[in-house]
């Protein structure tokens, strides 16, 4: 049975007034868009699911053999390298999802946006359910493969899901920028593929943070991916890696300034959103 969305009457000024309360309303219709989503993702793949564990596990695998073996950068810690680089590659994943699916969402829902009143916000959003999703299945692959290793994680795994929020706040902000973007400049749909790629090799996906050189590390901690990845090490890989507590809080800091700022850009264009597409 379809989902039955609730009645809202709409008078001026309404959607400046009532956004956020609307946007609770609309919470079904969040979980419909997410749902679809998941389910659309793999719709007719050979491998289904399993992509979401394949493309990090075989990114994880080149980035080792390039920077482990060839570049013979060393793993912090003592870390087995290919635990470096897989607890580096999920957040990477998640937060390049979250940012491509979101970039993207409301060209993609077009249709549903020029018929249909409802918070716009919405679309972005549910769209990076499907990170999330391909999050967790990657994490079940890194358990098995420090449990290959023998590798105990400490205490800070506690505070992976506080990290996995950072993740998916650091990406928030730049998605609804571009997704405001792309509906006017659609020229945005190819500028998000090479930012992914030009973000994969400045943030310490393949190495670890400890290799920049202390002159740089604030400069290089601007990119709020660097405060993400050396979180999540930090969680999972039993504190043998180190976090930086200036870096933190400076990647905390860019991501909340792109958020508002996403946030703002997104509000003061949504009205035009269906005239456009």
């Amino acid at each position: 049975m379809a989902a039955k969305l609730p009645l809202i009457h709409l008078k001026a000024g309404r959607t400046e007034t009532a956004y956020w309360h609307d946007i609770w309303r609309y919470r079904e219709l969040f979980w419909i868009l997410a749902w679809r989503d998941i389910a659309v993702q793999y719709k007719q793949a050979v491998f289904g699911l399993l992509w979401a564990v394949l493309r990090p596990a075989l990114t994880a695998a080149i980035f080792t053999v390039v920077f482990g073996r060839i570049a013979g950068l060393p793993a912090e810690g003592g870390v087995p390298y290919p635990l470096l680089v897989m607890a580096g590659m999920l957040p990477w994943f998640l937060i390049s999802t979250v940012l491509g699916n979101g970039a993207n969402s409301l060209v993609a829902n077009g249709n549903l946006i020029s018929k249909v009143y409802f918070p716009r916000l919405i679309v972005p959003v549910a769209s990076g359910m499907v990170a999330l999703v391909d999050f967790l299945l990657s994490l079940l692959m890194l358990f098995t493969l420090m449990a290959w290793y023998r590798f105990v994680p400490s205490w800070h795994i506690v505070l992976l899901p506080g990290f996995m929020l950072l993740a998916v706040l650091a990406a928030l902000g730049p998605a609804l920028i571009l997704s405001a973007l792309n509906i006017r400049y659609r020229d945005v749909r190819f500028v998000v593929p090479f930012m992914v790629q030009f973000g994969l090799y400045i943030s310490p996906v393949g190495f670890s943070s400890a290799v920049v050189p202390e002159p740089w590390k604030l400069l290089y901690a601007l990119n709020p991916a660097v405060a993400v990845i050396d979180g999540f090490r930090w969680c999972l890989l039993g504190g043998q890696t180190q976090l930086e507590m200036a870096s933190l809080a400076l990647g905390l800091a860019v991501s909340l300034i792109l958020l508002v700022a996403g946030l703002r850009l997104f509000r003061a264009t949504e009205k035009t959103f269906a005239d456009l597409l």
